[in-house]
């Protein structure tokens, strides 16, 4: 990535200072799309990875962050959010409501609030990474802290 940064980058950026975030964004060598390729450029274990994966419930964005040992089970989800179906959300549906591509899509800093779940497995980790607008980015965060910028709810998702 160039040595200016994406105005989604920016964006995000952005509203992790007006949540007083203190965790700073990092620009990954390579891309970062699956939480096992961040975890090997960031040298942590897998699992403290937050996966942000868009969905479509019933036609509404529903942002999971998931622990990147984990996999989502939709079934469960949508009985979580009262929706009759949760599906994982399409290239364009993503970049709809979130201003971001599938791989780095960040917890904060979309066009619009969008619903959030938080894995309670997240808890587990001290220093969490998330995602920062680009497949290139990402920043330390904590469990409690994702919780708090997205206003989103803990949950297990698996």
């Amino acid at each position: 990535m160039a040595e200016k940064l994406h105005p989604n980058v920016v964006r995000v950026q952005e509203a992790l200072r007006a949540h007083a975030v203190t965790g700073e964004v990092v620009v990954l060598d390579e891309a970062a799309p699956t939480a096992a390729a961040a975890a090997a450029q960031l040298g942590c274990e897998v699992g403290a990875i937050a996966n942000s994966l868009i969905f479509d419930a019933d036609g509404a964005p529903l942002l999971v962050l998931t622990s990147g040992a984990h996999r989502v089970n939709t079934d469960l989800i949508a009985r979580l959010v009262g929706a009759a179906k949760v599906r994982r959300a399409t290239p364009e549906f993503v970049r709809e409501h979130t201003g971001q591509p599938i791989g780095g899509v960040a917890p904060v800093g979309h066009p619009a609030p969008v619903r959030t779940l938080v894995d309670t497995w997240l808890g587990k980790h001290d220093v969490v990474w998330a995602a920062a607008g680009h497949p290139h980015t990402v920043f330390p965060t904590s469990y409690d802290e994702l919780l708090r910028i997205t206003g989103g709810t803990a949950a297990e998702v698996e």
